[in-house]
């Protein structure tokens, strides 16, 4: 046995290399995103008043200004790259525009053309504002009006502004490519705690612990909280990941069912039953909840690391390996008992009957095949509620409700797993 003073096995990192790691790290930057975007932003800004101020560009402010209109408000990967290119094209166009204004201006001298031509381009880039290119138009419009003036600028201030603005698109997006925020992380990220906290319930909700009302509206506002901002990141998540948004509308539906009959459990008569009713639920239903409830965390899990962990997978095979065959005693779909062992190690979701033997076998993760479909509801599950008291047949099915959804969610992220898993992208791509 080795002594309290001997050396660790594994030495520490040096401070450097853990500060890289930390940076680099997903979860990091998903912890601390409005810190990076800030930092990022700021170091963006000094850098452009150095490169314009430094060589004696005239009118560099121009330079920042684009570059806050650029990327000061654009946080996530899958919005820079569309919204960077609207507004280079809009900054472009409307630079193009200014300076052909001020070519007439000084060809004609007619100040009130050029105040009518302003005002029908400004008509124009508003009737494109309000459709999908509402960034092309409204920056055309400004950029317009920032190198043209009111007609009365020289050729030279236009020509000196234009390439300020062609500078500040340019570190605007050199900027926003260090150190990326991807909306997949905080979508991945957001919905493994949504499913953490849904397992929790699901246990407290067997066990016969008491949910103080004031605590589970708290509990369910905070789920719901993030349900509402995992809708506003798919856009984003659909551009990074190139998956259709109907996929990713099918994942959030389904997650908004699971949500729905947690909830309808943790308010129906399940909580207000005594405790022979309350034992009779478990004895009858407690292997198929301990199912969905590892079913619910090793989605979590996989969601969270997106690769399978080589710590405790053969424990955690074999104890879903056991709840697998309890849930198909008690009649569950074949998917909730089948894909359970395959998860516990937190790769995605896969069928058991073709990952549970390696698993088993080694530590190394293995290639994760799609579940199988689910298998419906036979008329023997009918049977297997008949034990139980009249007012928790109700919740009987509803938990055999929640349980299909959970399998069918957990189904539908393992069909998108080649694209959500970026971790998996970035291992593959140096081997290539």
């Amino acid at each position: 046995m080795a002594s309290a003073d001997s050396r660790p096995v594994i030495p520490r990192r040096p401070a450097v290399s853990r500060m890289v790691r930390a940076i680099t790290s997903p979860y990091y930057r998903y912890r601390h995103a409005k810190v990076l975007h800030s930092l990022r932003v700021g170091l963006a800004m000094l850098f452009s008043i150095l490169a314009t101020t430094g060589i004696d560009i005239p009118h560099g402010i121009w330079s920042s200004v684009t570059l806050l209109v650029v990327i000061g408000g654009l946080q996530h990967h899958g919005n820079i790259r569309k919204k960077a290119a609207e507004r280079a094209a809009g900054t472009l166009l409307g630079a193009s525009i200014g300076l052909a204004l001020i070519v007439q201006q000084n060809l004609i001298g007619s100040l009130p053309l050029t105040y009518v031509l302003m005002a029908i381009v400004a008509a124009i880039c508003a009737w494109f504002a309000i459709g999908s290119s509402g960034y092309i138009g409204l920056l055309t419009a400004i950029t317009m009006c920032i190198v043209a003036g009111h007609g009365d600028n020289v050729i030279d201030v236009g020509l000196w502004r234009t390439l300020n603005v062609l500078i500040g698109i340019v570190i605007a997006l050199a900027f926003s490519f260090a150190l990326p925020l991807h909306a997949t992380y905080s979508w991945r990220y957001g919905l493994a705690a949504n499913l953490r906290e849904c397992a929790r319930i699901y246990t407290r909700l067997l066990e016969g612990e008491s949910i103080g009302e004031e605590e589970q509206v708290r509990r369910f506002l905070e789920i719901n909280r993030r349900l509402v901002q995992l809708r506003s990141l798919m856009p984003s998540v659909a551009k990074e990941i190139d998956v259709p948004q109907a996929k990713l509308e099918e994942i959030q539906r389904l997650h908004r069912s699971v949500l729905s009959s947690l909830e309808l459990l943790a308010t129906g008569p399940l909580m207000q039953a005594d405790a022979a009713a309350r034992a009779a639920y478990t004895r009858r239903c407690g292997a198929e909840v301990q199912a969905v409830r590892t079913m619910l965390l090793a989605t979590a899990r996989g969601l969270r690391f997106g690769r399978a962990q080589r710590s405790g997978a053969l424990a955690e095979g074999a104890a879903a390996g056991v709840a697998a065959q309890n849930v198909s005693a008690a009649c569950l779909p074949a998917t909730v008992g089948s894909t359970a062992d395959a998860s516990r190690a937190g790769a995605p979701v896969a069928d058991a009957r073709t990952t549970a033997a390696p698993v088993a076998g080694s530590h190394a993760a293995t290639p994760l095949t799609p579940l199988t479909p689910l298998t419906p509801l036979t008329p023997a599950t009918c049977d297997s509620a008949l034990p139980l008291p009249p007012d928790l047949q109700g919740p009987y099915w509803l938990g055999q409700r929640l349980a299909e959804q959970v399998a069918r969610l957990r189904a539908a992220l393992c069909d998108t797993e080649s694209h959500w898993n970026i971790e998996r992208h970035s291992r593959i791509l140096p081997k290539t």
